[in-house]
Formats: structure tokens, sequence, C-alpha cells
């Protein structure tokens, strides 16, 4: 899992205002990498990442044919070729581009969704730490925000009830989707994860190859 950092949202009158401190937060996603309920879309979608650009065209999301055996409401994760699937029903799926982890870091196997969360906040775990001691500053955990590496989004993997720790997440880092980059985590455009947060459900099952 990878990603890290956020900003302090102000959540009073004015929910546009970004403090100073925000901004500084904000700007130390732009050095470090990182990963990490209810069903609607995530406030993130009315501030305007709607737009949040594929800057590959192959990765841009569109409804294509699906002849895989999942059944619909099934999301798959092929790694190898940096797509993510949600299965619909008629053979069809929506597909999005994905960043995936760098090799050896990789979640495979099945999950459920067990957790859904707007605007996620990120703390690194002891593994990751371990390999990047720079993140121990960190420890205590940085609160979302639209500034935040894990975007607007986060579907959280589950194995037998317990958190795997890997997530399905939004980005502030567009240019990586397409490219084996995190700590493990599946990263989508910020607008793909407003999407397909609003099609996965809790207990969803999620297939990663």
């Amino acid at each position: 899992m990878n990603g890290i950092d956020g900003i302090t949202w102000q959540v009073g009158m004015d929910k546009h205002h970004i403090t100073r401190r925000g901004l500084v937060l904000g700007s130390l996603a732009l050095m470090l990498s990182g990963c990490t309920s209810g069903d609607g879309p995530p406030l993130g979608y009315r501030f305007g990442f709607a737009m949040d650009p594929d800057f590959d065209p192959r990765y841009r999301r569109r409804e294509v044919a699906y002849t895989g055996s999942e059944p619909p409401g099934t999301i798959v994760v092929d790694t190898a070729s940096r797509y993510l699937y949600f299965v619909e029903a008629g053979g069809q799926a929506t597909r999005y581009g994905v960043a995936v982890g760098e090799e050896g870091l990789s979640f495979k196997g099945e999950a459920t969704i067990g957790y859904k969360a707007e605007w996620p906040s990120w703390k690194p775990t002891s593994d990751m730490i371990q390999r990047k001691p720079r993140l121990a500053q960190y420890a205590d955990g940085i609160p979302g925000g639209p500034l935040n590496p894990l975007g607007a989004a986060a579907l959280y993997l589950y194995q037998g009830g317990q958190d795997t720790l890997f997530r399905l997440h939004g980005t502030n880092a567009p240019w990586s989707i397409g490219r084996a980059v995190s700590n493990g985590c599946i990263r989508l455009t910020n607008a793909n994860i407003v999407d397909l947060y609003s099609r996965a459900r809790i207990g969803t099952r999620v297939v990663v190859i």
C-alpha cells in the first residue's frame, strides 16, 4: 500500500476553504508516494474530480465486452494489463485503468470490500516504515482531504473478516495510471474511483490476478 498525505479541510460555513497548513501538506504529496460508509458518490465529486485527467488514452474508462467467468457485480483486477473490470450483465464490463504495486508488493487473490471511505485518511504500516524510514514522521496518520494521495475515496479489501491493509483508492498522481509504482494498493484516478465507489457495495467480491 502506498500514499502519504492530506490537507486540512474546513468543515464550517465555508467548505471550500483550504488552510495554509493544508497547502503545505499537499505539496508534500508531490514528493512522497503512498497507499495506504455509505454507497453514494463521495463528497469530492462535487468539487471538480469528474474531470480528473486520464493521461494515457489506453487507460480511459470505457464499456467493453467481458468473456470471463465472474458473475455481474464482481471486481476483477488484471495487474499485468493494468486494468480493473467491474463485471456487468450481458457479457459487458466497465473497464478502468489502474496503477499497481511494485514487483513483490502487489496483493493477489480474492477478497471482499469490507469497508468504504470518502476522503480516507492514511497511516503507514510498520512494514512501510521499515522499507522507507522517512515515513516514520507520519506514524500517527494524515487526515484525508482533496490533496491526499489516497484521493476522493477508498474501498478496503478484507479476507475472512480481517482488513488486508490493501485498498482500491484514488490518486493525485494520475500520470501513474498504467504503471507499477505503489506499495501494493490499486490506484485509479479520482474520477474513476468516484464512479467505482458508486457501483460497488460492501461485500462486493474482488479478484486480483
